[in-house]
């Protein structure tokens, strides 16, 4: 794993969570490197490379602590992650959503300058449009063709012969067929260890189907490309696949501690808020982190346990038992002790600062354009971090 050299913003040299300007987003660094090691320690041993995906750090400085060299490999989801990320020197990227006509001429101008970009299909009107622009530019756009493991999103069924082998045909008219790539999106909904090492092997078994029905076909399928952050820590077999793709492992949020792949004390963002107002007769705190601060994602809706907006912590980033972010304005957070517990209402002073854990981090990271990182119980702001948004 690579270190950033931190670099400390103009705005919090000398700065400390007692003192800094809130809301902001906060990154314990232990924690952060803690959640990277245990993945590729993971992965070391089930014998396949990590291709993290950017898209929860969108941050240059948090993803060279992520990647396994400076020049990736790496996933992305927008092009405007691969112009940014090829600009500090990431040149082996997959672009994991579907390809759309008018964004190739952006894929050829990446490749122009030397960055190796693969992108992602599961059409043959997509993959003659990247036939046809590869012809026309001289370059070969290398493409993956995404498969449908559990009927989550999009991509090509598994079995469906004769569609995966019309879109490799297609694409020898000028690109070329790197290998398949899937997403067990479907992970996120199961619930104790046995299903997700089900949604693990079955996400691993649909890639490797594909991939062989296109190598007994005639087709080069060097890339066996499969990817979740829970499937990622409940796989126990990863015969026949490449490369394991996953985001939100770097910081975990309350969703993935909901579905059991981390704890609490794993999850490595956080939000500072500052109390600005009691309601004592409604049984309500209130904070200056609302929607526009934590994001209107509720991914624990439907869990066993429903954090509303972001679990409450105190400044140290200790829970502060059941009490929750219950209800978000655009800039006011109401606090509230999580519906039938017994829990009383913590006594938290005006001023007093919490942390407040998000249900996705990477919904509640795109709220902000810097991380101002820490590292465990010190309050010291050592460095701020540009992050990124756009498309």
């Amino acid at each position: 794993m690579l270190e950033a050299s931190p670099q400390v913003g103009a705005d919090s040299s000398g700065h400390t969570l007692k003192d800094v300007g809130t809301p902001c987003l906060i990154l314990d660094l232990d924690r952060m490197d803690r959640n990277v090691a245990r993945l590729r320690s993971r992965l070391d041993t089930l014998g396949v490379a990590l291709r993290p995906h950017l898209k929860t750090t969108k941050s240059v400085d948090a993803a060279r602590r992520v990647m396994t060299t400076a020049a990736g490999p790496a996933t992305v989801s927008t092009l405007k992650e691969a112009e940014r990320f090829a600009a500090a020197g990431v040149t082996d990227l997959t672009y994991a959503v579907g390809i759309s006509p008018d964004k190739i001429e952006r894929v050829l101008a990446l490749r122009a300058k030397g960055v190796d970009l693969a992108v992602t299909l599961d059409t043959v009107e997509q993959a003659r449009a990247v036939a046809e622009a590869s012809r026309l530019a001289g370059d070969a756009i290398p493409a993956l063709i995404e498969i449908d493991c559990d009927g989550h999103r999009s991509g090509v069924l598994p079995g469906d012969a004769a569609h995966l082998i019309a879109i490799a045909r297609a694409l020898e008219d000028g690109a070329t067929l790197r290998g398949v790539l899937t997403h067990a999106g479907a992970s996120y909904d199961a619930r104790g260890d046995d299903a997700l090492r089900a949604c693990a092997e079955g996400e691993r078994a649909a890639a490797v189907q594909a991939a062989t029905i296109l190598r007994e076909a005639g087709f080069a399928c060097p890339v066996v490309s499969v990817g979740s952050t829970p499937t990622a820590h409940f796989a126990q077999n990863l015969d026949g696949v490449t490369e394991v793709r996953a985001g939100v492992f770097v910081f975990f949020d309350l969703v993935m501690a909901g579905i059991g792949v981390c704890k609490i004390d794993d999850i490595a963002v956080s939000v500072l808020a500052t109390v600005i107002g009691h309601q004592p007769e409604k049984g309500w705190i209130l904070v200056d982190a609302g929607w526009m601060a934590m994001s209107r994602d509720r991914g624990t809706a439907k869990q066993a346990v429903d954090q509303g907006y972001g679990l409450v912590c105190d400044i140290d980033g200790q829970p502060l038992g059941d009490l929750i972010l219950a209800d978000a304005n655009q800039e006011h957070g109401i606090l509230k002790v999580r519906p039938g517990s017994a829990s009383p209402l913590p006594d938290l002073p005006i001023g007093t600062r919490v942390r407040i854990l998000p249900n996705h981090a990477c919904a509640t990271g795109a709220q902000h354009d810097s991380y101002h990182v820490v590292r465990g119980n010190d309050d010291r702001i050592e460095a701020v971090w540009p992050r990124f948004g756009g498309w």
